[in-house]
């Protein structure tokens, strides 16, 4: 901490405050996450000795950065890989055989009804970094649900009946591929505008049979970059003529100067 907190989405400073919001003790709050530099610290104190490499879309950012990682990691001049995601995409390295994933579950929060699959596809994938040459390889994974079914089946090395699983569930709650979403978000500077502005879209939402729609509401990110913002949901089979309807839907509002209107169409946030 630079003794303060910043969301880096709506912009909110803030000092740490000195009493922890539940049990009220005193100077008890702590940097928590993992982050790379963070990790970065954790290994050069656990294993002053090694040489290690930050991947990040900040280190490699050309070609060129790609390749004198890649090239140093082949000639043995590096110990220990330190990476975001970026790491995972398609890099063989034969030496390499130890791959451990922190906080692997943190993929599964945010909304996202594709988070299972992403998670898993992601996590198989670095997994599959370790190993690949003569040497054998070991995953390690962190996570604080052990027993969810992307977890249970990633370290069965089950595929195909996670993607059975969760075929199932999505079919039963109509979401993506068996069903249609969409999310209409209403954003301005001014809040009244934005409220206005949504209320008037609910007000005149289409009815139609199979289509629900649900709000508005403030947005899960009622605040970002400076405009707030209102949001609504609505689900329909997957024949339904979404975007014909909303764009309809649309024409027949009286859309204020102040207020943008945006349209995500089977969203893989709701955010």
């Amino acid at each position: 901490l630079v003794h303060r907190l910043a969301c880096h989405h709506c912009g909110h400073v803030m000092p740490p405050p000195r009493l922890c919001p539940e049990c009220e003790d005193e100077d008890s709050l702590v940097a928590c996450g993992p982050g790379v530099e963070r990790v970065a610290d954790e290994v050069k104190a656990r294993f002053p000795e090694a040489r290690t490499a930050i991947v990040t879309s900040d280190t490699l950012w050309s070609p060129a950065n790609a390749a004198e990682f890649v090239e140093a990691v082949e000639g043995g001049l590096i110990d220990i890989i330190i990476g975001t995601q970026l790491v995972t995409k398609g890099y063989h390295f034969p030496n390499l055989t130890l791959v451990g994933v922190v906080d692997a579950d943190l993929g599964l929060d945010g909304g996202d009804l594709r988070a299972s699959e992403r998670t898993f596809q992601q996590i198989a994938q670095v997994a599959g970094r370790a190993g690949r040459g003569v040497k054998p390889g070991d995953v390690l994974i962190q996570t604080r649900v052990p027993d969810a079914p992307v977890m249970a089946a990633l370290v069965a090395g089950d595929r195909d009946g996670f993607y059975a699983t969760e075929a199932a569930a999505r079919r039963q709650a109509g979401a993506p591929p068996y069903g249609r979403f969409a999310a209409l978000v209403v954003s301005s500077e001014d809040i009244e505008v934005a409220r206005g502005a949504a209320r008037r879209l609910g007000e005149k939402a289409p009815v139609a049979e199979g289509l629900a729609v649900y709000g508005p509401a403030p947005a899960p990110l009622a605040m970002l970059r400076g405009r707030h913002r209102f949001r609504l949901l609505l689900h329909a089979p997957r024949s339904f003529d979404l975007q014909g309807t909303i764009r309809d839907w649309i024409a027949r509002i009286d859309w204020p100067a102040k207020a943008r209107l945006a349209i995500d169409i089977d969203p893989y946030s709701f955010v």
